[in-house]
């Protein structure tokens, strides 16, 4: 069954053009001009994946992209021609899986959704179920591997889907110095790119770890990438 794919956009040339590409890598696309009519297509449709301009008539692409995520948990990718730093960082605090700026060519544009597809299909891979392999545990920092989430001292923390993939990452590699190129490859499945996506996520997620315990924490190794650790280790 081919992916379905929901472009957001009021620029009805930038949609076409993606639709030929896409349409040629195997994907069904729907088009939107306005977030009235992208929510009654998500509604109606199962959409695997949205791309969605932020500078719109009416509705802001972020205004959307927040109401989006209150229902829908599927891969979000803000695609803008607003390059400013402040303006990525505020879309992935949203809720976006990722950024790219609208001079980027189709050819790019569909490496990264693939990289995210990709990226979704591993952390989608379960253990079978009742093995010792559901529960991955650092001090009392536990995850659970079947219904996605952290828990410390007995207290349930969702994650979204990048907290998912990252603390498990760490966690696989406990006081083991991850660099920035690692975690942007096995996050988001391509090799180099923005690392203010990477610092966006991980602040938000070290939030959620340390409101909640003083023995963990995810510490950053200045100029390098980051590491998690028992907080009393200096």
């Amino acid at each position: 069954m081919c992916e379905k794919i929901l472009i957001v956009d009021d620029e009805e040339e930038i949609a076409d053009l993606l639709e030929d590409f896409l349409t040629v890598e195997g994907y069904k696309v729907y088009k939107a001009t306005t977030g009235e009519k992208a929510q009654e297509i998500l509604f109606n449709t199962d959409i695997n994946f949205v791309l969605l301009d932020i500078m719109m008539p009416g509705e802001s692409g972020f205004t959307l992209c927040k109401q989006l995520r209150k229902t829908y948990d599927i891969p979000i990718v803000f695609l803008s021609a607003l390059q400013d730093h402040t303006d990525k960082i505020r879309g992935l605090n949203i809720g976006a899986d990722d950024y790219i700026v609208k001079d980027s060519t189709p050819g790019e544009i569909i490496a990264r959704i693939k990289a995210i597809q990709r990226r979704i299909r591993r952390s989608n891979f379960q253990e079978p179920q009742n093995t010792p392999l559901d529960i991955m545990k650092f001090e009392n920092v536990k995850l659970n591997l079947l219904t996605r989430f952290l828990i410390i001292d007995n207290k349930k923390i969702t994650l979204t889907s990048k907290e998912f993939d990252i603390i498990k990452y760490f966690l696989n590699h406990i006081e083991q110095v991850l660099t920035y190129n690692q975690i942007l490859e096995k996050i988001w499945g391509y090799e180099q790119g923005d690392f203010h996506t990477i610092r966006v996520h991980i602040a938000k997620l070290r939030d959620k770890i340390e409101k909640e315990t003083d023995r963990v924490r995810i510490s950053t190794v200045w100029g390098v990438g980051y590491k998690i650790e028992r907080k009393n280790d200096e």
